[in-house]
């Protein structure tokens, strides 16, 4: 079996789906994206066919090393998503040839369903308590939310009491054993993430995300030191080495690797269990579309340390078209009580809509996250 033919669609709301083709008729799909830099991953994804076209897409683990390692510069965020996307797609094609989901040719599943959880407030978090509870209701056991809005490194007081408002009202409409995650974004720098960290506490969160950026991982340890919440990062780095630094420094509790940033299914596999050495939990990153949300289940589905998945259905950030838009098994990706079953169809599992594909394609998005400003006109971190 040999690829033919590689094509990487832009697709709304934010979204790079690459498809790969091969001679015997096998085509696979993954997504490569760094949201608001859709464009640019696409243009790398096709500088890299040239070196794809004709060899055999079961040898994942040979063409991972050769896009990885024959290239002089390497990792980062669009390097690494242009991988993540291509990876993807070679393993949906292996899992069409063989009749499996991938999880079966990476040694079985370790559990029968993943349990997920959904984002509400938007960037800039109201009506948290109310949409908290409709979550509940709708049978989900834990939610995600932002925590602030701009920080400067040292600020108001007021700015803190604002956030501790909102997670109580969660905390009292939802009752004591929902899960509420805290996503500080990277907005909090390290005077103030000590300080919300610690007044946190009180309220029982299930994680903070991103007390700080990972640029500071040496932070962690301080602020893990200022509080008894667990701590999640890793959506912005990219490679098994980032992660090896992270895990090193210590202080976090709970990795969130990106399939479609940090190298794909093979990348985060390895990721996963290093992390599993270290007794640090996996969450991966997915705030994106249907093919990246196959692609976090099938390492799940793998991973002894993976206890929750990030989903974006229902998210701010897809305006226009959602993740179940794209595909023509949505009945696989139905959430019970806070539970998604493991994909059943071979490869991936997602039947993608591809001529709904080929119409978006044909006006490409472009999508930018804001530009944030302090008072006083500096830029604030988004």
């Amino acid at each position: 079996m040999k690829i033919t033919n590689i094509t990487a669609w832009l697709v709304r709301p934010r979204w790079c789906f690459v498809e790969v083709e091969t001679d015997q008729g096998l085509t696979g799909w993954g997504e490569a994206v760094i949201e608001g830099k859709a464009s640019t991953v696409k243009a790398c994804v096709e500088e890299m066919t040239e070196y794809l076209i004709g060899q055999d897409p079961q040898n994942i683990e040979d063409i991972w090393t050769m896009l990885y390692r024959a290239a002089f510069y390497r990792g980062g965020p669009i390097l690494m998503s242009a991988i993540s996307g291509i990876d993807q797609a070679l393993w949906d094609i292996k899992g069409k040839y063989f009749q499996a989901p991938v999880y079966q040719l990476m040694g079985g599943k370790c559990r029968d369903r993943m349990k997920v959880y959904s984002w509400i407030g938007g960037d800039r978090p109201s009506d948290v308590a109310r949409a908290a509870k409709e979550r509940q209701e709708a049978g989900f056991t834990a939610i995600k939310m932002n925590a602030t809005e701009e920080l400067q490194m040292v600020d108001s007081y007021d700015k803190i009491d604002a956030v501790l408002e909102r997670v109580a009202s969660i905390r009292e409409s939802t009752g004591k054993k929902f899960g509420i995650a805290i996503d500080f974004h990277g907005r909090v720098h390290k005077p103030m993430a000590k300080i919300l960290a610690k007044k946190l506490e009180e309220f029982d969160p299930m994680f903070i995300e991103e007390p700080v950026l990972c640029e500071n991982m040496e932070d962690f340890k301080e602020i893990a030191a200022c509080c008894n919440i667990p701590i999640a990062t890793g959506e912005r780095l990219f490679s098994r080495w980032d992660f090896k630094r992270l895990l090193t420094a210590g202080g976090v509790d709970i990795i969130q690797p990106d399939l479609s940033h940090a190298g794909g299914i093979t990348e985060v596999k390895k990721i996963a269990a290093m992390a599993e050495a270290y007794d640090v939990a996996l969450a991966p990153h997915c705030p994106l579309g249907p093919i990246a949300l196959a692609a976090c289940l099938q390492v799940d589905a793998t991973s002894y340390n993976a206890f929750i998945q990030e989903q974006s259905i229902g998210i701010h950030y897809n305006v226009g078209k959602s993740v179940l838009d794209y595909i023509h098994n949505p009945e696989d990706f139905v959430f019970t009580d806070g539970f998604v079953a493991l994909p059943r169809k071979p490869g991936l599992g997602v039947e993608i809509n591809k001529e709904l594909v080929m119409e978006e394609n044909r006006t490409p998005h472009h999508w930018k996250n804001p530009v944030w400003r302090h008072a006083d006109g500096s830029i604030a971190e988004w």
